[in-house]
């Protein structure tokens, strides 16, 4: 069986997406191991409540990002994790962790790449006044949000509300990162 690590720095609703899915057959890997940058966060009750294993770390107890990088690693490799699926990771990707997990690591993200990349894309959707919004999961390189799109969703809406657009987009990311995840995993 696969194993997946999911990485997350908040509520964990796709975390807790692709736990289930796991735990349900219906993505054929396990979620081995949950990353996360935020001790503290609410991913992390729902990992507990799930069965998931962690690690938890906060970047200022580390020299360097190389350093907490270097642990992930090698917590991934002990794991055997075939594949990283970054989950509302809110810290950019370093030199460490891309060169040990190259072509492993997908990221979702809540517009339609290439436009509107970085943390704030909703908002950067709707101030343009933009009517499609979508979902976008990729392969992670060294460009933020740059990486080969691997599948995209789009989605009409015509209203101001960031908070609307989130939610919308939210439901349609739990399941189109399932579905991603298990195409990856076959092409394997």
């Amino acid at each position: 069986m696969k194993s997946l690590a999911v990485f997350a720095s908040g509520t964990g609703t796709n975390f807790v997406a692709i736990a289930k899915a796991c735990a349900a057959g219906v993505i054929d890997a396990r979620v081995a191991l949950l990353v996360c940058d935020k001790p503290g966060a609410p991913v992390l009750d729902r990992a507990r409540e799930l069965g998931v294993d962690t690690f938890v770390f906060s970047a200022k107890d580390y020299a360097s990002k190389a350093d907490y990088e270097a642990e992930i690693v090698k917590r991934l490799d002990a794991l055997k994790v075939d594949l990283v699926c970054l989950a509302g990771y809110m810290r950019i990707v370093g030199e460490t962790l891309l060169q040990a997990y190259e072509g492993k690591i997908i990221n979702i993200h809540p517009s339609l790449l290439p436009a509107f990349r970085g943390a704030h894309a909703v908002e950067q959707a709707v101030a343009y006044g933009v009517k499609v919004y979508g979902i976008t999961i990729h392969w992670v390189n060294s460009d933020l949000d740059g990486g080969k799109i691997i599948a995209q969703r789009a989605f009409p809406y015509e209203g101001s509300d960031p908070a609307e657009v989130h939610a919308i987009g939210q439901k349609i990311e739990h399941e189109l990162y399932v579905e991603t995840i298990n195409k990856v995993l076959c092409e394997r």
